[in-house]
């Protein structure tokens, strides 16, 4: 009876993420299929979609790379088109930028470039793509959020996180302005910190932290799945108190 509660949680809530074939973001597809939600993912490499959807019944896979603008449009339409609109954008993609992690007046304009295309752009463009879809939620009474996968690095001057830091800073700002925007029309966004998490690109960035004293992708990402949902329950329960009102 428990497992059914669990399974009916989050049943019927449409949630596109970003990234999901390994850490967060694979923690993430797990947490919300598991829970009922329709999800589909997107991720560059093709035998990791592959992988994830055959281990995921139901979960779709799209292979392509938000870092792209060419490949913004189609990522959205195949998104809204496979899970028959749209209630949660989570995203979650990001590079580190070069690694090993260097000063910044080291790092490369090019490295800088893809850093931002990755984790700002593709983000800013992807929302857009899809705001439309998220609208229509909202208009629905289902409510919409966004979340964007921040970092402690958005606003501690790290040495060696330059290109990473200085991306994430600027899709918190972007969250902050967009929230500030669109909150009105029934669509949220939120830019959390996960923590620290003992993943492929934490160790690719911390090679000798101790895997022991970080947490896990799964623990993370119940907590960003209760935060969106706690969220989206408030967005309904204040369209429902302005419906009555009126």
């Amino acid at each position: 009876m428990l497992q059914d509660s669990i399974r009916n949680e989050y049943q019927g809530l449409r949630v596109a993420i970003t990234g999901g074939t390994s850490g967060l973001g694979l923690a993430l597809v797990r947490q919300f299929h598991a829970r009922g939600a329709q999800v589909a993912f997107v991720a560059r490499g093709r035998q990791g979609v592959e992988r994830v959807a055959r281990d995921n019944p139901g979960v779709h896979g799209i292979t392509s790379d938000v870092s792209k603008k060419e490949d913004i449009h189609p990522i959205a339409i195949q998104m809204v088109s496979l899970l028959g609109g749209l209630d949660v954008l989570i995203n979650n993609a990001s590079t580190l930028g070069p690694t090993p992690l260097e000063l910044l007046a080291d790092t490369d304009c090019e490295d800088l470039e893809l850093a931002f295309a990755t984790n700002v752009l593709g983000p800013f463009r992807l929302t857009k793509a899809v705001m439309g879809s998220l609208a229509s939620s909202a208009r629905q009474g289902r409510g919409a959020v966004v979340l964007n996968v921040s970092s402690d690095a958005a606003l501690t001057p790290y040495q060696r996180w330059g290109a990473y830091g200085a991306t994430k800073a600027a899709l918190h700002q972007l969250s902050r302005i967009w929230n500030e925007e669109l909150t009105a029309q029934g669509i949220a966004f939120l830019s959390l910190d996960p923590g620290d998490m003992d993943t492929p690109m934490h160790a690719l960035a911390v090679p000798d932290a101790d895997p022991a004293t970080l947490k896990s992708p799964e623990t993370a990402a119940r907590e960003l799945a209760g935060a969106i949902t706690s969220l989206l329950a408030f967005i309904r329960s204040e369209q429902v108190c302005s419906e009555a009102v009126r």
